[in-house]
């Protein structure tokens, strides 16, 4: 069975001082207990500061077991040799506490960086300035709470969806919404914006997937319509080679650069379906015995999806049936993700935020969130910004 570190989520702050603490722990993943004391086996150390170098670097040593390969201002490499793994362990640069007073859960981040959008709890859109944390703009208009958000590729617009059964389009530049969609039926789950964005693409917990107009603020169609809540879209550009199918009708000329697109839905009954995007026809579909949170493309041949019991699937949508892998390195559900360098980003229901690299199969872990679950996970320029329940945004350079 597979095992992974874990790390006081403030260990940055507690080895700070001279003679400060941080407990740390090995634990194995996927496990159902023993059979008496249907307990976990876990190896428990502590990490414990000697003083501080003249460049802020603590000097750090690890018990039962633990030792420290590397240590700088905002990481920490730790290993274990009788179980044979190594982690690193990385702390956030910065951290906004006022943009939110509730649980945020939707991010995005524009794609020049500048900029980030979030959506909380407390019934706040906002825009605000990734370097200071300084508020923008106030989205007002929806009705209730918001539960996603994204940019348009121009960085000058933005999409929203909520429970208010409404998809609004807002202006960056002075906060009006002149164009809002309407036809779900329940709360909107996710979205997803197809190519220079004058088509998006919507999925709710009415069970349906739709494309929509931004021009003529109309819905093109129908993509998918199902029993089941859909929790998450993506839309990305398919590889040649799958096999897209061809629609049945003509599409409409209000319909654009759907041709080579495939809509990927992450459903709360554990599927994942593959849907020609002008097709509207379902070109593959991976079942789970847990619902399916999040979806997203690594590439134009692989896809990822996160399930409800920790699992990532890794697709490779040439062959979906036949070549899929699953990696399990959380005992929690996999809420996002977010494709980065060789691997994924993903955001955990109880707080953990971990970079898997597909080549190596390492796992680098971003601290701070202690059991908060991971809402959102943005990157930008090898930054990378997560939205936690606990109302915090925390900014990594990875």
């Amino acid at each position: 069975m597979a095992v992974r570190l874990i790390l006081q989520s403030d260990w940055n702050t507690a080895l700070r001082h001279n003679e400060g603490h941080a407990w740390i722990s090995c634990k194995t993943v996927s496990c159902s207990g023993d059979e008496e004391t249907g307990a976990c086996p876990s190896t428990q150390g502590e990490l414990i500061s000697h003083g501080i170098s003249n460049n802020g670097v603590p000097y750090v040593v690890g018990s039962e077991g633990f030792s420290i390969e590397q240590i700088t201002k905002n990481s920490i490499v730790i290993s274990h040799l009788d179980k044979d793994i190594t982690t690193q362990f990385f702390a956030p640069q910065t951290i906004f506490s006022d943009i939110h007073s509730q649980s945020i859960v939707g991010l995005d981040v524009s794609p020049a960086g500048a900029l980030a959008v979030s959506a909380g709890m407390d019934g706040l859109l906002r825009i605000w300035e990734t370097d200071t944390g300084i508020i923008r703009r106030e989205l007002s208009g929806h009705l209730g709470d918001v539960n996603c958000c994204s940019f348009f590729p121009s960085g000058l617009v933005v999409l929203s969806g909520g429970s208010d059964l409404q998809l609004k389009i807002w202006s960056v530049e002075d906060g009006s919404c002149p164009v809002t969609l309407r036809g779900h039926t329940a709360a909107i789950l996710g979205i997803a914006i197809v190519d220079k964005g004058r088509n998006v693409v919507s999925c709710s917990r009415d069970g349906s997937a739709r494309l929509w107009d931004c021009g003529t603020a109309t819905c093109l169609g129908v993509l998918h319509q199902g029993n089941s809540p859909i929790n998450a879209c993506a839309v990305g550009v398919a590889h040649e080679s799958v096999n897209l199918e061809v629609p049945d009708i003509i599409p409409s000329d209000r319909e654009v650069e759907t041709g080579d697109k495939l809509l990927l839905l992450a459903c709360e009954n554990g599927v994942l379906l593959g849907i020609g995007l002008q097709s509207r026809k379902e070109t593959f579909c991976v079942e789970h015995e847990t619902a399916f949170n999040c979806c997203q493309f690594l590439s134009k041949t692989l896809i990822a999806a996160g399930s409800q019991d920790g699992k990532i699937f890794i697709v490779d949508i040439r062959d979906p049936r036949n070549s899929f892998k699953i990696y399990h390195k959380c005992n929690s559900s996999i809420l996002c993700l977010y494709k980065h360098k060789d691997g994924i980003l993903a955001g955990c229901g109880d707080g953990t935020c971990f970079y898997l690299n597909l080549n190596t199969e390492a796992l680098e872990v971003l601290t701070g969130a202690d059991l908060d679950p991971i809402n959102a996970v943005c990157v930008r320029n090898n930054t990378i910004t997560t939205a936690c329940r606990d109302k915090l945004i925390r900014v990594y350079n990875h």
